[in-house]
């Protein structure tokens, strides 16, 4: 047995160990299972944001789009790390003391059943996308840093088993605490695996020198790759991410107002230095591997490391998947059985049931999204034709 893959079995083992403590917790009720009982503190808040935050986009895509734009390409966690912190501070405690549970039950609230069953349709169809697409990160991942244990279809299934498993499990309080793990070991790989680059590589200097000379681009500056309606975007479009679906459940979890605000404005804290953690990775693949494919820029510079230094890192990139695609399943699966299931189908089941109804959805959920991500290409050929 490989030691990268000894890693990442011991971080499933661990995933698992988090889910069975919290099991017997999250079946107390209904409460408990969909929003931790309303008992998250300002850090569980943190975490389960960092953690829907920090996916695969935020570490291997940043790390991508660095060899283009060099340290500025952190900005795209930067922007999310802002939208975190506006919705602190603007939003996330309101949510907390309308004691709601979900944005459609709020537009039922504030318009008519109606506004409910749209809303509901919409953000279903856009949260069980992006489920589908955590399993084909998780299945780059494992395949690219360990092609001689996973194909991109077994990266895919192990990826399925751990996001389904782990949710239906212990429901919101699986998901939260396991991001505490996750979001652990995602700053302990980048960050140990960067230490350990710098040193191989002669530090910044050594890898400033290495870089290929862009014209118009200083690889080294925070906003050199930048343009101010590029960054205006990034901030707008991840503001909107901020106050989406997975935000609100994860707000109205909060055990109260002040733990709601407090935790998003530290998950700004958290989000904040990944993006350039990443980025500092990308540049120095680009330094070490001059003509590399840029999509492949972490996965190479990390595999160049030693196995243990690669494993930790391997871990930490798939965690960062981990984590998203908890929360979003989690999210998914609590508009269905919520505000369609329980609000129209069967208004009158016992806690018990309901309670057992939503770890079958969670579980038909998985499957139908992992049906869609193994036929994704053809979904998106059907779609342009």
């Amino acid at each position: 047995m490989s030691i990268q893959f000894a890693i990442v079995l011991l971080y499933i083992v661990l995933l698992f160990g988090v889910s069975f403590y919290v099991k017997r917790r999250a079946e107390k009720n209904p409460m408990e299972y969909l929003f931790a009982g309303r008992k998250f503190g300002p850090w569980l808040v943190a975490v389960s944001t960092t953690g829907m935050a920090v996916g695969a986009a935020s570490t291997v895509g940043v790390a991508e789009s660095a060899t283009k734009l060099g340290l500025s390409a952190g900005w795209y966690n930067g922007a999310w790390a802002i939208g975190a912190i506006i919705m602190g501070l603007v939003a996330a405690g309101k949510y907390r003391a309308l004691n709601c549970t979900t944005i459609p039950e709020l537009f039922e609230r504030c318009y008519d059943k109606k506004a409910r069953i749209i809303s509901v349709i919409g953000l279903s169809v856009i949260l069980i996308c992006i489920t589908s697409l955590q399993y084909v990160a998780g299945g780059a991942i494992l395949s690219s840093l360990m092609p001689d244990v996973f194909s991109m279809r077994a990266g895919m299934i192990t990826s399925a088993i751990v996001f389904i498993g782990i949710t239906a499990i212990g429901g919101l309080w699986s998901s939260g605490l396991s991001n505490l793990l996750s979001v652990a070991i995602i700053y302990l790989g980048i960050l140990y695996s960067l230490f350990r680059i710098l040193a191989r590589d002669g530090g910044l200097a050594g890898i400033e020198a290495k870089l290929p000379a862009v014209s118009g681009l200083d690889w080294m500056s925070p906003v050199g790759g930048l343009t101010g309606i590029m960054l205006f975007g990034w901030i707008l479009v991840m503001t909107t991410q901020a106050i989406s679906a997975g935000p609100v459940q994860i707000a109205c979890s909060a055990k109260d107002v002040s733990s709601a605000r407090k935790g998003f404005f530290l998950a700004g804290l958290l989000i904040f230095p990944i993006g350039f953690l990443s980025a500092m990775l990308g540049m120095a693949a680009i330094a070490e591997f001059p003509d590399i494919n840029p999509t492949k820029a972490l996965p190479q510079i990390v595999m160049s490391l030693d196995p243990f230094s690669s494993g930790l890192t391997l871990a930490a990139l798939w965690a960062a998947d981990v984590s998203t695609a908890c929360t979003i399943l989690m999210n998914a699966s609590t508009l269905v059985s919520q505000d369609i299931y329980k609000r129209f189908i069967n208004p009158d089941i016992s806690r018990e049931k309901y309670l057992r109804a939503n770890r079958v959805i969670v579980l038909l959920i998985g499957i139908v999204t992992l049906w869609m991500a193994f036929n994704m290409v053809g979904i998106v050929k059907m779609m342009m034709v």
